[in-house]
């Protein structure tokens, strides 16, 4: 069956491809083929992926075609190839954690995010590339807008991927800044909804107080849907998300990290701010309460202690197997009191409870994703500071690309809500995406 639609597969969004299979346009095997000759022509210099089996791709794209051609009723995600954190286990599929420990590493069953997806109608496009156990030393993975440039961490893959026409969607995991900042890095939609509205079972664990499941997709509409579609039993949050009307007052935020935006980025910041105070929007630019100044050494004694915990069996190897960052961290967290670990728990707690109050008055508050754009390295991943509080209280969270800096590299806007509002959050998100011009990098090739 031949495409009938009017452009090249792979720029379709996750919901033109979900109504195209549906509609019989193309069927999910031509979809994948299109997709596979978009990798192989471009993952030469991305590296995106740490495992992709072409023929296991299009023979679970055909499985897809063949139970929608059997008439029964579509799922979800029917026929959709999602690119995956190579932290989610896998079965029957490597699992490497972007470690060498885990060279060769086969589950036997599947996180549970992955259970949801495939019992959705979608399937797993190929496992993505992480940094070493999903903290800071970098993978292979190359920034799409310019190689030399970071993609960010850690679920650099999943970003680039989803910039790069890949995949129209892919999974991430967020303990700090792991999915907004390497979304913002490479000029995509990344969503980390409320701590718990996505299960997280199933995938390696770092911090168990901070570990959280986000996603990649090349806008809102469509991080909205797929969220959804992995969304635990009870969750609420409706598939289809509206752009509200204007919303009533945003708190504009600069956060007690201010001083470490570049130049760029606090002047993008500002026009962003200009921009939607034009389209109607009351922005009022606020200070977040004072205990807030304490949240980035809460987060990092938490992340640490819990690392310690959680790795020390790799900790303890013989020969050392972990980066000497990732060893110097966990040891951090060897050596931190159990009192300073108790009283961060406790203020994040606290944290949590200042921000719900805080947040009260506004739809939503917006402040930038990143310090700025990615930056010309490829021995770091870039700096998380930007996302730490929302990670820290488990709130949602989502960055849309606005623009480019001076280097020629994306440029991102967060808005952040309520635990527990994510369709709030995504309404207003939504409205923000359509008063910013940006071209993604799909169509700059």
């Amino acid at each position: 069956m031949e495409s009938t639609v009017d452009k090249p597969l792979h720029v379709l969004s996750l919901m033109e491809v979900v109504r195209g299979i549906r509609d019989r346009r193309f069927t999910a095997e031509s979809y994948t083929e299109a997709l596979l000759a978009r990798i192989a022509s471009l993952d030469g210099e991305i590296r995106a992926w740490t495992w992709l089996e072409p023929e296991a791709a299009l023979k679970s794209a055909r499985l897809c075609d063949r139970r929608l051609q059997s008439g029964g009723t579509p799922g979800s995600l029917q026929g959709v190839p999602v690119g995956v954190k190579d932290i989610y286990a896998t079965a029957g599929i490597l699992t490497q954690m972007g470690s060498p420990v885990f060279a060769g590493h086969i589950p036997k069953e599947s996180a549970k995010v992955i259970e949801r997806l495939e019992a959705r109608g979608g399937f797993v496009m190929g496992k993505t590339v992480t940094t070493e156990c999903a903290f800071l030393t970098p993978g292979k993975t190359r920034n799409p807008w310019n190689p030399l440039h970071t993609p960010g961490g850690s679920s650099s893959g999943s970003a680039a991927a989803v910039a790069a026409g890949f995949v129209p969607a892919a999974l991430g995991t967020q303990t700090n800044g792991s999915v907004i900042r390497p979304a913002a890095y490479c000029g995509v939609v990344g969503y980390k909804p409320t701590q718990g509205l996505i299960p997280i079972d199933g995938a390696l664990i770092f911090s168990h107080t901070l570990d959280q499941p986000g996603v990649f997709t090349r806008s809102v509409e469509d991080a909205a849907w797929l969220a959804s579609a992995l969304a635990g039993e009870n969750a609420t949050l409706p598939p289809e998300i509206a752009a509200r009307s204007a919303p009533s007052c945003l708190a504009a935020v600069k956060t007690p990290v201010w001083d470490q935006a570049e130049e760029h980025a606090r002047h993008s910041f500002s026009e962003n701010i200009q921009t939607l105070q034009r389209a109607g929007v009351r922005v009022e630019e606020v200070e977040l309460p004072g205990i807030f100044n304490l949240a980035h050494r809460a987060i990092r004694t938490i992340m640490a202690v819990e690392a310690a915990l959680n790795l020390e069996w790799l900790y303890l190897r013989e020969p050392p197997v972990l980066s000497p960052t990732l060893r110097d961290f966990i040891t951090e967290g060897r050596e931190t009191g159990a009192v300073v670990y108790m009283q961060a728990l406790k203020l994040r707690l606290a944290l949590k409870e200042e921000l719900q109050r805080f947040l009260e008055k506004y739809d939503a508050l917006i402040t930038p994703p990143t310090t700025g754009e990615a930056p010309a390295t490829l021995e770091q991943t870039g700096n998380p500071c930007f996302c730490s509080i929302w990670s820290l209280c488990g709130v949602p969270a989502i960055t849309i690309p606005v623009g480019l800096g001076p280097r020629g590299l994306p440029l991102g806007l967060q808005i952040v809500g309520m635990q527990g509002k994510d369709e709030q959050v995504l309404s207003t998100a939504r409205w923000c995406e359509g008063f910013f011009s940006f071209t993604p990098w799909r169509e700059m090739r």
